[in-house]
């Protein structure tokens, strides 16, 4: 009998946003501790999750080939865990382009969505639970 009420929670993916949206180190790095605290977390019990570290406005600093301070810690992270993406707002890239005159290069982990901040409010229609770090 409790077989049979058991909760269905588990079958169902768990969804996170992670909001970048400061040139900080520390914001950063908090948002990558809480990435990968989370996903080891689902990872210990065998559930799925899936986690977008989106980023906007001065956190595209973050996914910046030429100014992220978390570069090489993204690196290792993508490799040993999958389940974490990175987007980065394709309207900050293309502002900081004609602020900077130059093309903004970004990391082979960074994805580029149209806006971050649609993205965002996208993802939370669907369901995906949000945290600013």
């Amino acid at each position: 009998l409790a077989q049979m009420i058991k909760p269905e929670v588990a079958s169902k993916p768990h969804r996170l946003i992670l909001q970048v949206n400061s040139n900080e180190p520390a914001m950063m790095n908090l948002a990558l501790n809480n990435a990968t605290n989370v996903a080891q977390y689902y990872r210990d019990l065998g559930e799925p999750v899936s986690i977008e570290v989106i980023t906007f406005g001065p956190g595209l600093h973050m996914l910046r080939e030429d100014t992220s301070p978390v570069k090489p810690r993204i690196e290792v992270l993508a490799m040993s865990h999958p389940e974490i993406s990175f987007k980065a707002c394709g309207n900050t890239q293309e502002n900081m382009h004609k602020a900077e005159n130059k093309d903004i290069s970004l990391i082979p982990q960074a994805t580029v969505v149209k806006s971050g901040v649609v993205r965002v409010m996208e993802l939370q229609e669907q369901g995906w639970s949000y945290v600013k770090p």
